[in-house]
């Protein structure tokens, strides 16, 4: 079988599209200045096929270049563009790039491809030591190379790659033995500091969403403050915000994840609070205010990002029950599944089913303080009793169970063995900067408001 009919059976397997495409970046490529072999033209090959049918995710494939004048009788007469070895294989391999959808396997990919099953399975178990094929998630881009036989119309498997995360490259490779071996590298990211600012009409997010600001950003903005801000009830109309953040991005320019907020500052009913990133000489990283002092408190007041409360601490008519009783906790409404996060460091002492309260925690902390979490779908993992927490970690999901109406969360702060309003407890402050690390802070708050007055100038300029 000649080249090109390899490559032409190849092509009928894969859609061909833009050459410009590149793979993650490969640490045993030699570079070109390097090469002391001319390395051959390329083409692009394109299936133009009106019915391609689940081949056309492979979306990019080019090929070394054979252009013989005549078809030569004698297949072995055929220039395939390298030398043969000694198993009729040629040295150069083709490239194929596939966009992972909804459902695809890396087995099912590397079969559509034409690899053999053995081979594919080989791979995946080498994959496995490095990556769990079950976190491969639609919209990845697999980078593989094949290496087409003189005899057969199965290529072999030279290699896979793909960026697993924002941060993480992926390369299974052939070895000469035909095992494989698979590495991971981490992608250089570069931050680079971005500007957000809005006047709030509706809510925090709708303002942020159209000022362009991230999900994960406003989510961050939304945590730093909710030691002290009740979203429900603080933000009005007119308030507003002003923000820099980090966005990390990737060689050639693109921002592939969100960084650390630098400075938050938010305006509420005419009064600014701004609040700046600072690590500390231990390692210790918080907020702190112009002053020096953390923004981080005891206990959070709002534990979930949900931000209406759709029941407040105090007497109420039961929705279940019928008559008037005291409701000693506060309840968030949150679709099923948003996550529970701990109001503070602590020990978990209760985990599980609880009466009318359905799925619940309760975690002790220092001071004489508990809180309570009621009606959750679930655990989340490492979640029992005796299990030590910190402030913000993941501990449950809202739900529905137990005597629930339907979806949210029921918070209650329990001070001395009594529930309290979480809304008028006055919480215990952080740490305070002192000596040379409050003169450290006040020098690095010093250039992050420069880099804002440069960001306020260029955006007054853009809208004048």
């Amino acid at each position: 079988m000649k080249f090109q009919s390899i490559a032409a059976s190849l092509a009928t397997l894969i859609f061909a599209a833009s050459p410009s495409m590149t793979a993650p970046a490969r640490t045993d490529a030699v570079p070109a200045a390097q090469s002391a072999v001319e390395q051959p033209e390329i083409l692009v090959a394109r299936d133009d096929t009106e019915n391609p049918g689940s081949e056309d995710r492979f979306i990019d494939t080019w090929f070394p270049a054979v252009k013989p004048e005549a078809e030569p009788e004698n297949l072995d007469d055929v220039d395939t563009g390298g030398p043969i070895d000694a198993k009729g294989i040629p040295e150069v391999p083709l490239d194929a790039q596939y966009r992972i959808e909804r459902g695809d396997t890396f087995k099912a990919v590397l079969l559509r491809a034409g690899v053999a099953p053995d081979d594919a399975d080989r791979a995946i178990q080498a994959l496995t030591k490095v990556y769990d094929p079950k976190r491969l998630q639609p919209g990845i881009e697999v980078f593989l190379q094949l290496q087409p036989h003189k005899k057969s119309h199965v290529p072999l498997l030279v290699s896979i790659d793909f960026i697993a995360d924002p941060e993480t490259d992926v390369s299974v490779l052939r070895e000469s033995d035909g095992s494989f071996s698979a590495t991971t590298y981490e992608r250089a990211l570069t931050p680079r500091l971005a500007y957000g600012r809005a006047s709030i009409r509706s809510s925090l997010y709708e303002a942020g969403q159209e000022a362009g600001v991230p999900s994960a950003i406003l989510n961050g903005l939304v945590n730093l403050y909710s030691f002290d801000v009740d979203f429900q009830r603080d933000v009005q109309r007119g308030d507003s915000f002003e923000i820099v953040y980090q966005r990390m991005t990737d060689e050639g320019g693109t921002a592939v994840i969100e960084g650390d907020l630098m400075i938050a500052s938010m305006t509420l009913s005419g009064v600014k609070t701004t609040l700046y990133r600072f690590k500390t000489k231990s390692g210790y990283v918080d907020y702190f205010d112009q002053d020096g002092q953390s923004a981080q408190k005891s206990l959070l007041r709002t534990p979930t990002d949900a931000t209406r409360i759709s029941s407040g601490f105090g007497s109420r008519r039961h929705p279940i029950l019928g008559y008037n009783r005291v409701h000693r906790g506060i309840d968030f409404a949150a679709p099923k599944g948003t996550p529970v996060y701990a109001a503070g460091d602590g020990v978990i002492e209760k985990a599980g089913r609880f009466g009318s309260y359905g799925n619940y925690i309760r975690i002790r902390h220092g001071g004489g303080f508990k809180t309570a979490y009621a009606h959750l779908r679930g655990l989340a993992n490492g979640i029992s009793e005796g299990a030590r927490v910190k402030q913000r970690r993941v501990i449950g999901y809202v739900g529905s169970t137990g005597r629930s109406t339907g979806p949210h969360l029921h918070y209650e702060v329990i001070k001395n063995g009594e529930q309290v309003n979480p809304q008028t407890l006055r919480l215990a402050s952080g740490y305070r900067l002192k000596g040379e690390e409050l003169a450290d802070f006040k020098k690095g708050i010093g250039t992050l408001t420069e880099q804002l007055a440069a960001f306020r100038e260029r955006t007054a300029r853009k809208e004048n």
